[in-house]
Protein backbone atom coordinates (compact mmCIF):
# COMPACT_ATOMS: atom_id res chain seq x y z
CA UNK A 1 0.00 0.00 0.00
CA UNK A 2 1.59 3.33 -1.02
CA UNK A 3 1.44 6.78 1.13
CA UNK A 4 -1.54 7.58 -1.01
CA UNK A 5 -3.72 4.69 -0.61
CA UNK A 6 -3.71 3.63 -3.98
CA UNK A 7 -2.13 0.01 -4.70
CA UNK A 8 0.84 -0.03 -6.01
CA UNK A 9 2.63 -3.29 -8.50
CA UNK A 10 4.69 -5.69 -7.26
CA UNK A 11 7.33 -6.30 -9.34
CA UNK A 12 10.16 -9.26 -8.20
CA UNK A 13 13.04 -7.19 -7.66
CA UNK A 14 14.52 -5.14 -4.41
CA UNK A 15 14.09 -1.56 -5.60
CA UNK A 16 16.70 1.03 -4.95
CA UNK A 17 16.69 2.97 -1.44
CA UNK A 18 14.96 5.91 -1.50
CA UNK A 19 16.81 7.67 1.29
CA UNK A 20 19.58 7.02 4.43
CA UNK A 21 16.72 5.49 6.82
CA UNK A 22 16.95 1.40 6.42
CA UNK A 23 13.38 1.64 7.10
CA UNK A 24 13.17 3.17 4.34
CA UNK A 25 14.28 0.09 2.31
CA UNK A 26 11.17 -2.01 0.27
CA UNK A 27 11.72 -5.41 0.58
CA UNK A 28 8.87 -7.47 -1.61
CA UNK A 29 6.73 -10.60 -1.12
CA UNK A 30 7.58 -13.72 -3.30
CA UNK A 31 3.98 -14.00 -2.58
CA UNK A 32 2.58 -11.20 -4.47
CA UNK A 33 1.73 -8.87 -1.00
CA UNK A 34 2.13 -5.32 -1.64
CA UNK A 35 5.67 -4.33 -0.50
CA UNK A 36 6.57 -3.76 3.39
CA UNK A 37 9.19 -2.02 4.76
CA UNK A 38 12.61 -3.91 6.29
CA UNK A 39 11.15 -2.92 10.16
CA UNK A 40 8.10 -4.44 9.41
CA UNK A 41 9.81 -7.45 7.57
CA UNK A 42 12.30 -8.28 10.67
CA UNK A 43 9.45 -8.05 13.03
CA UNK A 44 7.19 -10.48 11.04
CA UNK A 45 9.99 -13.06 11.24
CA UNK A 46 10.04 -12.35 15.04
CA UNK A 47 6.64 -13.62 15.17
CA UNK A 48 6.51 -16.27 13.10
CA UNK A 49 9.37 -18.18 15.22
CA UNK A 50 7.61 -17.24 18.19
CA UNK A 51 7.46 -20.22 20.59
CA UNK A 52 4.38 -22.21 21.61
CA UNK A 53 2.62 -20.33 24.64
CA UNK A 54 4.56 -21.10 27.87
CA UNK A 55 7.89 -20.92 26.42
CA UNK A 56 8.53 -17.32 25.97
CA UNK A 57 11.68 -15.92 26.96
CA UNK A 58 11.22 -13.65 30.01
CA UNK A 59 14.12 -11.52 28.18
CA UNK A 60 12.41 -10.86 25.09
CA UNK A 61 14.09 -13.60 23.23
CA UNK A 62 12.31 -16.68 21.73
CA UNK A 63 13.18 -20.62 20.67
CA UNK A 64 12.33 -22.72 18.37
CA UNK A 65 13.52 -26.04 17.84
CA UNK A 66 15.77 -24.71 14.97
CA UNK A 67 16.22 -21.38 15.95
CA UNK A 68 17.40 -19.55 19.39
CA UNK A 69 16.58 -16.04 19.76
CA UNK A 70 17.44 -15.89 23.68
CA UNK A 71 21.39 -16.25 23.20
CA UNK A 72 21.08 -20.31 24.79
CA UNK A 73 21.17 -21.81 21.82
CA UNK A 74 23.56 -20.98 18.90
CA UNK A 75 21.32 -21.08 15.35
CA UNK A 76 23.67 -22.48 12.91
CA UNK A 77 21.77 -21.92 10.02
CA UNK A 78 18.80 -19.21 8.90
CA UNK A 79 16.16 -20.30 7.78
CA UNK A 80 14.49 -17.75 5.20
CA UNK A 81 10.74 -17.15 6.28
CA UNK A 82 9.90 -14.29 3.88
CA UNK A 83 9.03 -16.48 0.78
CA UNK A 84 12.09 -17.16 0.06
CA UNK A 85 11.95 -20.82 1.67
CA UNK A 86 15.49 -22.19 1.45
CA UNK A 87 18.08 -22.12 3.61
CA UNK A 88 20.71 -21.21 0.70
CA UNK A 89 18.71 -18.08 0.01
CA UNK A 90 19.08 -14.74 2.48
CA UNK A 91 16.42 -12.59 2.73
CA UNK A 92 17.23 -10.34 -0.06
CA UNK A 93 17.25 -13.25 -2.29
CA UNK A 94 20.86 -13.93 -2.67
CA UNK A 95 22.20 -17.15 -3.19
CA UNK A 96 24.58 -18.27 -0.37
CA UNK A 97 27.03 -20.80 -0.03
CA UNK A 98 26.20 -24.41 -1.24
CA UNK A 99 26.29 -27.35 0.26
CA UNK A 100 26.78 -30.86 -1.03
CA UNK A 101 27.02 -34.35 0.43
CA UNK A 102 30.34 -35.92 -0.57
CA UNK A 103 29.86 -39.29 -2.49
CA UNK A 104 30.78 -42.43 -1.68
CA UNK A 105 33.94 -43.43 -2.98
CA UNK A 106 34.95 -47.25 -4.02
CA UNK A 107 31.53 -48.71 -3.51
CA UNK A 108 28.67 -48.79 -5.30
CA UNK A 109 26.13 -49.67 -2.24
CA UNK A 110 26.20 -50.64 1.07
CA UNK A 111 25.87 -54.69 0.90
CA UNK A 112 26.44 -57.35 3.09
CA UNK A 113 28.59 -59.87 1.15
CA UNK A 114 27.87 -62.26 3.70
CA UNK A 115 24.70 -62.24 3.17
CA UNK A 116 23.71 -61.73 -0.73
CA UNK A 117 19.89 -62.46 -0.32
CA UNK A 118 18.95 -60.08 2.03
CA UNK A 119 18.51 -56.35 1.38
CA UNK A 120 20.10 -53.75 3.51
CA UNK A 121 18.83 -50.12 4.57
CA UNK A 122 15.58 -51.44 4.51
CA UNK A 123 13.05 -49.11 6.89
CA UNK A 124 11.63 -50.54 10.14
CA UNK A 125 8.45 -52.53 9.48
CA UNK A 126 8.95 -52.68 6.03
CA UNK A 127 8.55 -56.15 4.70
CA UNK A 128 9.65 -57.05 1.14
CA UNK A 129 9.26 -60.87 0.85
CA UNK A 130 12.99 -60.83 -0.97
CA UNK A 131 13.26 -64.30 -2.00
CA UNK A 132 15.95 -66.29 -0.54
CA UNK A 133 19.25 -66.88 -3.03
CA UNK A 134 18.26 -70.09 -4.15
CA UNK A 135 16.24 -68.47 -6.57
CA UNK A 136 19.06 -68.38 -9.35
CA UNK A 137 19.89 -71.99 -8.76
CA UNK A 138 16.18 -72.49 -9.90
CA UNK A 139 16.13 -70.43 -12.68
CA UNK A 140 18.74 -72.32 -13.98
CA UNK A 141 16.68 -75.62 -14.11
CA UNK A 142 14.42 -74.00 -16.25
CA UNK A 143 14.65 -75.33 -19.64
CA UNK A 144 15.64 -73.03 -22.69
CA UNK A 145 13.02 -72.97 -25.62
CA UNK A 146 14.03 -75.25 -28.41
CA UNK A 147 13.71 -72.33 -31.10
CA UNK A 148 16.74 -70.32 -28.84
CA UNK A 149 20.39 -71.28 -29.55
CA UNK A 150 22.84 -69.30 -28.01
CA UNK A 151 26.41 -68.78 -28.91
CA UNK A 152 27.30 -71.27 -25.91
CA UNK A 153 25.86 -74.01 -28.36
CA UNK A 154 27.85 -72.66 -31.25
CA UNK A 155 30.97 -73.07 -28.81
CA UNK A 156 29.94 -76.55 -27.75
CA UNK A 157 29.69 -78.36 -31.34
CA UNK A 158 31.77 -76.33 -33.27
CA UNK A 159 34.68 -73.76 -31.76
CA UNK A 160 35.58 -75.93 -28.67
CA UNK A 161 35.30 -78.99 -30.86
CA UNK A 162 37.79 -77.54 -33.35
CA UNK A 163 35.52 -77.53 -36.24
CA UNK A 164 35.83 -73.92 -36.91
CA UNK A 165 36.59 -73.08 -39.97
CA UNK A 166 37.25 -69.13 -38.46
CA UNK A 167 35.25 -68.00 -41.53
CA UNK A 168 34.00 -65.08 -39.39
CA UNK A 169 30.00 -65.20 -40.88
CA UNK A 170 29.27 -65.64 -36.76
CA UNK A 171 30.53 -62.46 -36.12
CA UNK A 172 28.95 -60.71 -39.21
CA UNK A 173 25.70 -62.57 -38.15
CA UNK A 174 25.78 -61.27 -34.52
CA UNK A 175 22.74 -58.40 -34.32
CA UNK A 176 23.96 -57.31 -30.64
CA UNK A 177 27.68 -57.36 -31.86
CA UNK A 178 28.16 -59.41 -29.10
CA UNK A 179 30.60 -62.23 -30.75
CA UNK A 180 34.40 -60.76 -31.74
CA UNK A 181 37.92 -62.05 -32.74
CA UNK A 182 39.80 -63.64 -29.55
CA UNK A 183 43.64 -63.84 -29.78
CA UNK A 184 43.93 -67.42 -31.30
CA UNK A 185 42.13 -66.20 -34.32
CA UNK A 186 38.16 -67.75 -33.32
CA UNK A 187 35.23 -66.46 -32.29
CA UNK A 188 34.72 -65.70 -28.82
CA UNK A 189 31.46 -63.93 -26.62
CA UNK A 190 32.59 -60.54 -26.11
CA UNK A 191 29.22 -59.11 -24.24
CA UNK A 192 26.25 -60.92 -23.21
CA UNK A 193 24.16 -63.06 -26.14
CA UNK A 194 20.61 -62.45 -26.22
CA UNK A 195 20.50 -66.27 -27.90
CA UNK A 196 18.61 -64.94 -31.29
CA UNK A 197 20.18 -68.26 -33.22
CA UNK A 198 21.71 -66.30 -35.81
CA UNK A 199 25.56 -67.09 -34.88
CA UNK A 200 24.13 -71.13 -35.31
CA UNK A 201 22.22 -70.38 -38.20
CA UNK A 202 24.59 -68.96 -40.49
CA UNK A 203 28.01 -71.03 -39.24
CA UNK A 204 28.73 -73.26 -42.00
CA UNK A 205 29.68 -75.66 -39.87
CA UNK A 206 26.37 -75.51 -37.70
CA UNK A 207 23.26 -74.52 -38.54
CA UNK A 208 23.51 -73.31 -41.90
CA UNK A 209 23.42 -76.52 -44.53
CA UNK A 210 25.85 -75.20 -47.01
CA UNK A 211 24.25 -77.64 -49.81
CA UNK A 212 21.31 -76.03 -49.88
CA UNK A 213 23.10 -72.72 -50.61
CA UNK A 214 24.42 -73.80 -54.00
CA UNK A 215 21.17 -74.47 -55.26
CA UNK A 216 20.05 -71.61 -53.70
CA UNK A 217 22.52 -69.38 -55.32
CA UNK A 218 23.20 -71.16 -58.46
CA UNK A 219 20.96 -73.85 -58.98
CA UNK A 220 20.38 -77.46 -59.28
CA UNK A 221 23.85 -77.57 -61.52
CA UNK A 222 25.74 -76.52 -58.54
CA UNK A 223 25.37 -79.99 -56.95
CA UNK A 224 26.95 -82.03 -59.84
CA UNK A 225 30.64 -81.82 -60.92
CA UNK A 226 31.94 -78.44 -60.45
CA UNK A 227 28.86 -76.95 -60.99
CA UNK A 228 27.05 -75.25 -64.39
CA UNK A 229 29.78 -72.38 -65.08
CA UNK A 230 28.95 -69.77 -68.33
CA UNK A 231 32.62 -70.30 -68.98
CA UNK A 232 35.83 -71.61 -67.99
CA UNK A 233 39.76 -70.33 -69.15
CA UNK A 234 43.16 -70.55 -68.01
CA UNK A 235 44.96 -67.10 -68.21
CA UNK A 236 47.63 -65.52 -66.64
CA UNK A 237 48.79 -61.64 -66.67
CA UNK A 238 52.32 -60.96 -68.36
CA UNK A 239 53.68 -58.11 -65.90
CA UNK A 240 56.92 -58.05 -64.15
CA UNK A 241 54.66 -57.66 -60.72
CA UNK A 242 53.38 -61.19 -61.20
CA UNK A 243 55.95 -62.69 -59.80
CA UNK A 244 55.21 -62.27 -56.16
CA UNK A 245 50.97 -63.11 -57.32
CA UNK A 246 49.86 -66.76 -57.11
CA UNK A 247 50.12 -68.36 -60.98
CA UNK A 248 49.01 -66.31 -62.95
CA UNK A 249 47.98 -63.37 -60.58
CA UNK A 250 44.37 -62.67 -62.13
CA UNK A 251 42.70 -61.98 -59.02
CA UNK A 252 45.09 -59.47 -58.41
CA UNK A 253 44.46 -57.71 -62.24
CA UNK A 254 40.83 -58.63 -61.78
CA UNK A 255 40.63 -56.33 -58.79
CA UNK A 256 42.61 -53.58 -60.35
CA UNK A 257 40.32 -53.45 -62.90
CA UNK A 258 37.15 -53.37 -61.01
CA UNK A 259 38.86 -50.41 -58.78
CA UNK A 260 40.05 -48.95 -62.19
CA UNK A 261 36.73 -48.57 -63.84
CA UNK A 262 34.88 -47.32 -60.61
CA UNK A 263 33.25 -51.02 -59.94
CA UNK A 264 34.37 -51.12 -56.37
CA UNK A 265 36.15 -48.84 -53.91
CA UNK A 266 38.03 -51.55 -52.45
CA UNK A 267 38.66 -55.46 -52.09
CA UNK A 268 38.88 -57.40 -48.83
CA UNK A 269 42.18 -59.34 -48.98
CA UNK A 270 44.88 -61.21 -46.97
CA UNK A 271 47.81 -59.80 -46.18
CA UNK A 272 50.63 -60.62 -43.85
CA UNK A 273 51.36 -59.80 -40.30
CA UNK A 274 53.40 -56.89 -39.32
CA UNK A 275 54.07 -59.22 -35.81
CA UNK A 276 54.02 -62.63 -36.90
CA UNK A 277 55.49 -63.69 -39.97
CA UNK A 278 53.22 -65.53 -42.49
CA UNK A 279 50.18 -65.51 -40.35
CA UNK A 280 47.02 -63.63 -42.51
CA UNK A 281 44.97 -60.87 -41.68
CA UNK A 282 42.30 -59.05 -42.88
CA UNK A 283 43.44 -56.13 -45.08
CA UNK A 284 41.27 -53.40 -47.43
CA UNK A 285 42.99 -52.59 -50.47
CA UNK A 286 42.02 -49.93 -52.41
CA UNK A 287 44.58 -49.03 -54.92
CA UNK A 288 46.52 -51.05 -57.37
CA UNK A 289 49.50 -50.81 -55.10
CA UNK A 290 47.83 -52.17 -52.56
CA UNK A 291 46.95 -55.17 -54.43
CA UNK A 292 50.23 -55.80 -55.97
CA UNK A 293 51.84 -55.52 -52.02
CA UNK A 294 49.32 -57.97 -51.12
CA UNK A 295 49.42 -60.27 -53.92
CA UNK A 296 50.21 -64.23 -53.36
CA UNK A 297 48.36 -66.49 -50.99
CA UNK A 298 48.67 -67.07 -47.35
CA UNK A 299 47.20 -70.55 -46.02
CA UNK A 300 45.26 -69.41 -42.86
CA UNK A 301 42.42 -67.71 -42.27
CA UNK A 302 41.82 -64.03 -41.57
CA UNK A 303 37.98 -64.38 -40.00
CA UNK A 304 37.33 -62.20 -43.19
CA UNK A 305 33.26 -61.89 -42.32
CA UNK A 306 34.55 -60.91 -38.99
CA UNK A 307 35.93 -57.89 -40.57
CA UNK A 308 33.38 -55.98 -42.44
CA UNK A 309 32.64 -53.30 -40.04
CA UNK A 310 33.47 -50.12 -42.31
CA UNK A 311 34.24 -48.43 -39.27
CA UNK A 312 37.65 -50.46 -39.36
CA UNK A 313 38.60 -49.44 -42.56
CA UNK A 314 36.97 -45.63 -42.98
CA UNK A 315 40.64 -43.92 -42.89
CA UNK A 316 41.41 -46.03 -46.43
CA UNK A 317 37.34 -45.11 -48.00
CA UNK A 318 36.25 -42.37 -49.85
CA UNK A 319 34.51 -39.90 -48.45
CA UNK A 320 30.74 -41.07 -49.32
CA UNK A 321 28.20 -42.45 -47.42
CA UNK A 322 28.75 -46.32 -46.16
CA UNK A 323 25.44 -47.27 -47.86
CA UNK A 324 27.14 -46.53 -51.23
CA UNK A 325 30.05 -48.20 -50.70
CA UNK A 326 31.20 -50.99 -53.09
CA UNK A 327 33.40 -53.40 -52.21
CA UNK A 328 34.65 -56.99 -53.78
CA UNK A 329 35.68 -60.31 -51.78
CA UNK A 330 38.38 -62.60 -51.91
CA UNK A 331 37.99 -65.95 -49.77
CA UNK A 332 37.90 -69.39 -49.36
CA UNK A 333 34.74 -71.25 -50.72
CA UNK A 334 33.06 -71.26 -47.11
CA UNK A 335 33.28 -67.36 -46.76
CA UNK A 336 31.58 -67.08 -49.94
CA UNK A 337 28.85 -69.74 -48.48
CA UNK A 338 28.15 -67.48 -45.42
CA UNK A 339 28.14 -64.04 -47.18
CA UNK A 340 25.77 -65.18 -49.37
CA UNK A 341 23.38 -66.36 -47.15
CA UNK A 342 24.03 -63.38 -45.01
CA UNK A 343 22.58 -61.34 -48.27
CA UNK A 344 19.76 -62.96 -48.58
CA UNK A 345 18.19 -61.64 -45.62
CA UNK A 346 17.51 -58.13 -44.93
CA UNK A 347 18.12 -58.44 -41.16
CA UNK A 348 20.26 -55.57 -39.53
CA UNK A 349 23.81 -56.95 -38.44
CA UNK A 350 24.54 -54.01 -36.77
CA UNK A 351 27.98 -53.09 -36.87
CA UNK A 352 28.85 -55.28 -39.81
CA UNK A 353 25.80 -54.51 -41.47
CA UNK A 354 27.11 -51.73 -44.22
CA UNK A 355 29.98 -54.33 -44.81
CA UNK A 356 27.73 -57.26 -45.51
CA UNK A 357 25.62 -55.27 -48.10
CA UNK A 358 28.44 -53.54 -49.86
CA UNK A 359 29.83 -56.76 -51.00
CA UNK A 360 29.33 -56.87 -54.57
CA UNK A 361 31.46 -58.97 -56.16
CA UNK A 362 32.96 -62.37 -54.60
CA UNK A 363 36.03 -64.37 -55.71
CA UNK A 364 36.22 -67.53 -54.54
CA UNK A 365 40.07 -69.34 -54.25
CA UNK A 366 39.99 -73.32 -55.32
CA UNK A 367 40.50 -75.05 -51.65
CA UNK A 368 40.55 -78.25 -50.31
CA UNK A 369 41.65 -76.61 -46.57
CA UNK A 370 43.39 -74.53 -44.62
CA UNK A 371 45.53 -74.85 -41.97
CA UNK A 372 45.89 -73.81 -38.69
CA UNK A 373 48.85 -71.05 -38.49
CA UNK A 374 50.25 -72.08 -35.09
CA UNK A 375 50.10 -75.64 -36.13
CA UNK A 376 51.60 -75.47 -39.85
CA UNK A 377 53.71 -71.92 -39.75
CA UNK A 378 55.25 -73.06 -35.92
CA UNK A 379 55.03 -77.02 -35.32
CA UNK A 380 55.85 -78.40 -38.76
CA UNK A 381 57.72 -75.78 -40.48
CA UNK A 382 59.58 -74.13 -37.87
CA UNK A 383 60.08 -77.16 -35.19
CA UNK A 384 60.20 -80.20 -36.82
CA UNK A 385 61.55 -79.01 -40.46
CA UNK A 386 63.93 -76.45 -39.05
CA UNK A 387 62.85 -73.81 -41.20
CA UNK A 388 63.10 -70.22 -40.14
CA UNK A 389 59.75 -68.20 -41.17
CA UNK A 390 61.96 -65.28 -41.51
CA UNK A 391 63.35 -67.13 -45.12
CA UNK A 392 59.92 -67.72 -46.43
CA UNK A 393 59.91 -65.99 -49.11
CA UNK A 394 56.37 -68.00 -51.38
CA UNK A 395 54.32 -71.18 -50.19
CA UNK A 396 52.06 -73.21 -52.49
CA UNK A 397 50.08 -75.96 -52.69
CA UNK A 398 50.26 -77.46 -55.79
CA UNK A 399 49.97 -81.32 -57.32
CA UNK A 400 48.95 -82.48 -53.80
CA UNK A 401 52.24 -81.08 -52.66
CA UNK A 402 53.44 -78.26 -49.80
CA UNK A 403 55.90 -76.42 -51.62
CA UNK A 404 58.02 -73.91 -49.60
CA UNK A 405 60.71 -70.82 -51.32
CA UNK A 406 62.88 -68.74 -49.90
CA UNK A 407 63.30 -65.45 -50.80
CA UNK A 408 65.36 -65.84 -53.48
CA UNK A 409 62.91 -68.24 -55.45
CA UNK A 410 64.50 -71.17 -54.50
CA UNK A 411 62.61 -74.34 -53.52
CA UNK A 412 63.37 -75.58 -49.97
CA UNK A 413 60.30 -77.47 -49.48
CA UNK A 414 58.39 -80.33 -51.51
CA UNK A 415 56.33 -82.67 -49.23
CA UNK A 416 53.02 -84.51 -49.61
CA UNK A 417 49.95 -81.79 -48.85
CA UNK A 418 49.20 -85.59 -46.33
CA UNK A 419 52.19 -85.10 -43.95
CA UNK A 420 50.65 -82.00 -43.12
CA UNK A 421 47.25 -83.13 -41.93
CA UNK A 422 47.23 -82.86 -38.60
CA UNK A 423 48.01 -78.86 -39.18
CA UNK A 424 44.52 -79.03 -41.17
CA UNK A 425 41.99 -77.18 -39.80
CA UNK A 426 39.53 -80.35 -38.81
CA UNK A 427 36.38 -78.36 -40.18
CA UNK A 428 37.84 -78.33 -43.85
CA UNK A 429 37.19 -82.11 -43.84
CA UNK A 430 32.99 -81.92 -43.94
CA UNK A 431 33.62 -79.31 -47.29
CA UNK A 432 32.57 -80.49 -50.58
CA UNK A 433 32.74 -77.25 -52.26
CA UNK A 434 36.50 -76.90 -53.58
CA UNK A 435 35.45 -74.68 -56.19
CA UNK A 436 33.26 -72.30 -54.85
CA UNK A 437 30.17 -72.64 -55.93
CA UNK A 438 28.39 -69.72 -54.32
CA UNK A 439 31.05 -67.05 -56.14
CA UNK A 440 31.06 -64.66 -59.08
CA UNK A 441 34.55 -65.99 -59.73
CA UNK A 442 36.54 -68.87 -59.03
CA UNK A 443 40.38 -68.75 -59.30
CA UNK A 444 43.18 -71.37 -58.67
CA UNK A 445 45.70 -73.56 -59.99
CA UNK A 446 43.85 -76.81 -60.92
CA UNK A 447 43.01 -77.54 -64.55
CA UNK A 448 46.01 -75.13 -65.69
CA UNK A 449 49.73 -75.12 -66.67
CA UNK A 450 52.13 -73.66 -64.50
CA UNK A 451 52.26 -69.42 -64.64
CA UNK A 452 48.65 -70.17 -65.36
CA UNK A 453 45.27 -69.45 -63.35
CA UNK A 454 42.04 -71.42 -63.81
CA UNK A 455 38.94 -68.87 -63.96
CA UNK A 456 35.57 -70.25 -63.71
CA UNK A 457 33.28 -67.88 -64.43
CA UNK A 458 29.47 -68.48 -62.75
CA UNK A 459 27.25 -65.41 -62.76
CA UNK A 460 26.82 -62.41 -64.41
CA UNK A 461 28.44 -60.29 -61.93
CA UNK A 462 31.34 -62.63 -62.38
CA UNK A 463 30.99 -62.23 -66.38
CA UNK A 464 31.20 -58.28 -66.13
CA UNK A 465 34.39 -58.70 -63.79
CA UNK A 466 36.00 -60.71 -66.53
CA UNK A 467 35.25 -58.63 -69.73
CA UNK A 468 36.30 -55.70 -67.45
CA UNK A 469 39.47 -57.48 -67.22
CA UNK A 470 39.48 -59.53 -70.58
CA UNK A 471 41.74 -56.89 -72.66
CA UNK A 472 45.11 -57.17 -70.68
CA UNK A 473 44.99 -61.05 -70.02
CA UNK A 474 46.72 -63.77 -72.21
CA UNK A 475 44.09 -66.72 -71.96
CA UNK A 476 42.65 -69.58 -73.42
CA UNK A 477 40.11 -72.53 -72.62
CA UNK A 478 40.86 -74.01 -69.53
CA UNK A 479 43.19 -76.54 -70.53
CA UNK A 480 42.19 -79.37 -68.04
CA UNK A 481 38.88 -79.27 -67.21
CA UNK A 482 38.82 -82.98 -66.19
CA UNK A 483 41.05 -82.10 -63.22
CA UNK A 484 38.74 -79.45 -61.68
CA UNK A 485 36.28 -82.02 -61.72
CA UNK A 486 38.37 -85.14 -60.38
CA UNK A 487 39.65 -82.77 -57.17
CA UNK A 488 36.26 -81.58 -56.79
CA UNK A 489 34.68 -85.30 -56.71
CA UNK A 490 37.73 -86.38 -54.41
CA UNK A 491 36.72 -83.26 -51.94
CA UNK A 492 33.26 -84.79 -52.40
CA UNK A 493 34.04 -88.09 -51.36
CA UNK A 494 36.12 -87.19 -48.38
CA UNK A 495 33.22 -84.65 -47.20
CA UNK A 496 30.66 -87.29 -47.09
CA UNK A 497 33.43 -89.32 -45.05
CA UNK A 498 33.27 -86.56 -42.54
CA UNK A 499 30.30 -85.19 -42.66
CA UNK A 500 27.92 -86.84 -39.12
CA UNK A 501 24.92 -85.63 -40.74
CA UNK A 502 23.15 -86.12 -43.79
CA UNK A 503 24.21 -84.51 -46.87
CA UNK A 504 21.07 -82.99 -48.28
CA UNK A 505 20.61 -80.03 -50.84
CA UNK A 506 16.77 -80.37 -51.06
CA UNK A 507 16.86 -80.43 -47.09
CA UNK A 508 16.04 -76.65 -45.37
CA UNK A 509 18.94 -73.96 -45.33
CA UNK A 510 19.03 -74.26 -41.38
CA UNK A 511 19.81 -76.84 -39.32
CA UNK A 512 18.51 -76.83 -35.90
CA UNK A 513 20.87 -77.13 -33.14
CA UNK A 514 18.57 -80.19 -31.49
CA UNK A 515 19.33 -81.92 -34.91
CA UNK A 516 23.01 -81.22 -35.30
CA UNK A 517 23.39 -82.55 -31.58
CA UNK A 518 21.63 -85.95 -32.56
CA UNK A 519 23.77 -86.70 -35.58
CA UNK A 520 27.36 -85.31 -33.47
CA UNK A 521 26.25 -86.24 -30.45
CA UNK A 522 26.90 -83.02 -28.77
CA UNK A 523 25.59 -81.99 -25.27
CA UNK A 524 21.91 -80.23 -25.84
CA UNK A 525 21.85 -77.97 -22.92
CA UNK A 526 25.87 -77.19 -22.37
CA UNK A 527 25.40 -75.01 -19.55
CA UNK A 528 24.07 -77.61 -17.49
CA UNK A 529 27.13 -79.21 -17.10
CA UNK A 530 28.82 -75.84 -16.77
CA UNK A 531 30.53 -75.40 -20.35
Amino acid sequence: MGTDGEDERTFPTVPESSGDDDDDVIVPETSGHAPRSRADTDNAREGAIQPASGDSDPAGGSCSPNTCTCGEKTQEKTVATDGAGVANVDEMGELGDLEFTEPAEGISQDVDNGAPDERVGVPDGVDLETPEYSIRSEMNDIDTPDDKTWFMELDEAVIDDGRCIQCGTCVAACPSDSIGIGDDGKPELVKMCTGCSLCWDFCPRGGLRYERQWKITGGDDNVKGAGDPITEFSARVDEDWTKDAQDGGVVTTVLSHLLEAGEIDGALVATESEEEPWKAESYLATSHEDLIENAGTIYNQTMALGNLNLDQWEHKLPDKPFDDISLALVGTPCEIEGIRALQDFEWDYQAQNEGVRAIDYTIALMCTKNFNYYSLMGEQLEEQRDISLDEVGKMDVLHGKLMVYDNDGEMILDEDIENFHDAALKGCDECADFTGFCADLTVGSVGSSDEYSSVIVRTEQGMKAWEITEPDLDYHDLEDKSAVGKLQGWDKKKAFESLERPFDPDAPRFIDYTDHAENYGTELNPHDYGH
